[in-house]
């Protein structure tokens, strides 16, 4: 089925949702989504998503090889495991598997999201993402909903600072508050700003 849907999710009339958001639905909890085109969404959000979660979204194929390669070297070798996670790869467990550390849910999510990239643009792929990640403790998914429950801004007038402190509040918006951030946040959002102003060629798979 996930790869069936994959294909319909092609058209842009579609608007998916995540399993995490079916699942606040079915059990009565508030889900604040509404969908809003990549066009609408200020270039520098997208810009400091992609510096703060991919930097390399638009050359690899769904999945950052190198990046996967260390992290399974660091795991034989008996080291902490970190996060090796696309968005591409982010969007399958998004669109189709379930959250929480998992070998299983990882190894399913590699080859979903290599389809992901084989079928959907780029362009598609971060517009998809960007609606259906969550981005605020109390049900906010997408960013139209994040940027007006932290900021009281749409998506077009978040303003640099903005959109970084929402790209590095992605990781865990259930702790992480991009209206009131700490030191530590404020440190990783100055490192994401600054990247994103020099991204250049890097993003060039989006519109600018």
């Amino acid at each position: 089925m996930p790869l069936l849907l994959t294909l319909v999710y092609r058209m842009e009339v579609v608007r998916p949702v995540s399993t995490l958001m079916l699942s606040r639905m079915i059990t009565l909890q508030p889900v604040d989504r509404q969908w809003v085109e990549i066009d609408d969404v200020t270039p520098r959000l997208y810009q400091s998503v992609m510096m703060s979660e991919d930097g390399q979204f638009c050359a690899h194929h769904g999945v950052d090889l190198r990046e996967l390669q260390a992290v399974v070297g660091d795991a034989l070798e008996g080291e902490r495991v970190r996060g090796a996670s696309t968005i591409t790869m982010q969007t399958a467990k998004n669109l189709f598997l379930w959250s929480g550390r998992s070998f299983i849910r990882k190894g399913l999510e590699v080859p979903l999201a290599i389809w992901i990239d084989l079928v959907l643009p780029k362009e598609r792929i971060m517009e998809i993402y960007l609606n259906i990640a969550e981005w605020g403790p109390s049900g906010q998914f997408g960013i139209k909903a994040g940027a007006a429950h932290h900021f009281g801004r749409a998506p077009d007038g978040l303003t640099n600072r903005q959109s970084a402190l929402l790209a590095v509040t992605l990781p865990n918006p259930h702790v992480r508050d991009p209206a009131r951030p700490g030191a530590g946040m404020q440190r990783v959002a100055d490192i994401v700003q600054r990247r994103a102003a020099q991204s250049g060629a890097y993003v060039g798979c989006l519109p600018r």
